[in-house]
């Protein structure tokens, strides 16, 4: 083990990994990561280059399969998320679909939460019904719903939680138990709680996956994914999926990435501090006709919010008293809040899902998960508490 090696034991603190773990310095003893920008490998011998290949040699081959710079960044996640192995991507959606088609087949069968981001949707409803995996939609929150759903042939459950955009809380642990009752695994879409606040594989779920531009960036720089599990579901599915198809992360993102994971845990901290402030506000607002934060104690699913995350997060979802025109009245008068589809940033975020991310569902499947024209999803960043008050409270004035 090299001098800048973390010792093998568990007992070093998420903050404290998410700035030492995959450490790999060069010769030269730098301190921040090298950045490796480089798609081949040579090899010194012929016989060195089929040793490589074959597998009897575990060194780099080609960047589309492996990268010494997006190593560190997978060492790091996996070390905060406590998986055994990881494979990072190009962006969330290619974590989500890499995730779903690696380990399904024709006649396989999907359970998905109804409540969904609309690219997820897509890939449960329409992408994978093209190869002839077929799918269930249930009320994540209706624990009788997912175990009427499987069948012999049910290979995936599939949920976010807290859900996108209405901050709905499911019972990873109870789920998990009934995916595996049924043979299944378990895939969450962990993003809006980040791998600071929840730990689906410690409350039993399978795989993990992330859209990396949100939180794990912060800064809304680039985009990147990565999926977590069993080393066995890594080289038996993903890994092999990956090598093939080609969905992989640039060394150069993955620095970026890993240096965003190193100011995670104190970015989540302040966001989530920034949002119970403003949440508070909008919950007690004339003009607010609901208001959705998970650490409150009004939230619909407050006592599972408790056992199972460590904090509210740092989204809000509130509905503002009117309907479309209102809403953008709301996001027009804004001056320090940004108009935008993204989250996790550190400048503070509005979205109207209705017209945005949710816009490819039918106004009847929008009803169903909770999203009218007046809901609106705002991500907090890290500007000065008050400057964003005083910015939400001007912009109510115009509703």
């Amino acid at each position: 083990m090299s001098r800048a090696s973390l010792p093998a034991d568990r007992s070093l603190r998420d903050a404290t990994r998410l700035i030492h773990e995959g450490e790999a310095r060069s010769g030269f003893g730098e301190m921040s990561e090298a950045l490796y920008l480089t798609s081949g490998y040579a090899y010194d011998t012929m016989e060195a280059a089929e040793a490589r290949f074959d597998g009897r040699d575990p060194g780099y081959i080609y960047s589309r399969f492996s990268n010494p710079t997006v190593a560190t960044f997978e060492k790091r996640m996996i070390a905060l998320e406590g998986a055994e192995a990881a494979r990072a991507t190009a962006s969330g959606m290619a974590a989500v679909t890499a995730a779903m088609l690696c380990q399904l087949k024709t006649g396989d069968h999907v359970v998905s939460a109804r409540a969904l981001f609309g690219s997820c949707r897509y890939v449960v409803e329409d992408l994978l019904p093209r190869f002839g995996v077929t799918s269930t939609l249930v009320d994540g929150a209706d624990l009788d719903q997912w175990r009427a759903a499987a069948t012999p042939q049910t290979k995936v459950f599939f949920l976010e939680s807290p859900t996108n955009p209405t901050l709905e809380v499911y019972d990873i642990e109870a789920i998990a138990t009934i995916a595996h009752e049924a043979g299944a695994l378990l895939v969450v879409d962990n993003v809006f709680a980040t791998p600071i606040l929840q730990k689906p594989l410690n409350l039993g779920a399978d795989i993990v996956v992330y859209s990396a531009t949100k939180h794990i960036d912060g800064q809304g720089r680039m985009l990147g994914g990565i999926v977590l599990g069993s080393e066995k579901f890594v080289m038996d599915h993903l890994h092999t999926f990956m090598r093939q198809t080609g969905p992989s992360m640039s060394p150069y993102n993955a620095w970026v990435l890993a240096k965003g994971l190193e100011t995670l845990s104190l970015r989540v901290e302040r966001m989530q501090e920034n949002a119970g402030r403003i949440a508070d506000f909008l919950a007690d607002h004339p003009k607010v006709r609901k208001l959705t934060y998970c650490g409150r104690a009004d939230h619909p699913q407050a006592g599972l919010v408790r056992r199972q995350m460590a904090g509210g997060g740092t989204l809000a979802t509130f509905v503002v008293d009117g309907g479309k025109a209102e809403a953008f009245r709301f996001g027009n008068a804004l001056r320090v809040i940004k108009i935008s589809n993204n989250l996790g940033d550190a400048k503070s975020i509005l979205t109207h899902p209705a017209t945005t991310t949710h816009q490819r569902l039918s106004p009847e499947d929008r009803a169903a998960v909770g999203i009218t024209d007046a809901t609106l999803r705002l991500s907090v960043g890290l500007e000065h508490v008050d400057d964003l008050l005083e910015d939400v409270e001007t912009a109510l004035k115009a509703v």
